[in-house]
């Protein structure tokens, strides 16, 4: 085991875990690119195809639940495709404008302003913004746990 390689993974996988929450970081991309890394340095030594075919599969799987987990909630909760959108919107946009506070409003307030324009009420409109911050919770808590089990899964290959 390289120990330089091995500090450099580990920083890729700190920015990456910060990623899982951060829109603006690419997190379980981050933590891929670590274990790349890694294996280039050692030479592939403990880390073969399968390893990262895999775990290729895993971060996929994340962006499937990044962008369409706020969408899913904003439906559970009786939300049009337009609120969907807006909640998809809302995110980005929140991020990009409040930083970590557009994150947890974002796809709030996209949901909500979507559902007022399409003409629901007040307090369905608020509903449907409820299901997608669980969405976005939701979200949230299955890419951390995917991405905190690809790193273990690293250090455990590795070892």
């Amino acid at each position: 085991m390289d120990i330089f390689a091995l500090i450099i993974a580990i920083l890729f996988f700190v920015a990456g875990l910060a990623g899982t929450l951060l829109p603006a970081l690419p997190g379980t991309p981050l933590i891929f690119i670590g274990m790349l890394v890694y294996g280039i340095i050692t030479g592939f030594e403990t880390l073969d195809y399968i390893f990262f075919l895999l775990q290729g599969i895993a971060m996929a799987f994340t962006f499937f639940t990044d962008y369409f987990a706020a969408a899913i909630g904003t439906k559970k909760f009786g939300g049009s495709k337009l609120a969907s959108l807006g909640a998809i919107i809302g995110l980005i946009v929140g991020t990009i404008m409040l930083g970590p506070l557009g994150l947890i409003l974002g796809s709030f307030l996209g949901a909500v302003v979507a559902e007022l324009f399409g003409g629901k009420k007040i307090d369905q409109a608020l509903k449907i913004g409820i299901g997608a911050l669980f969405g976005f919770l939701g979200s949230a808590i299955i890419k951390l746990s995917i991405s905190v089990i690809m790193i273990i899964w690293f250090f455990i290959t590795i070892l």
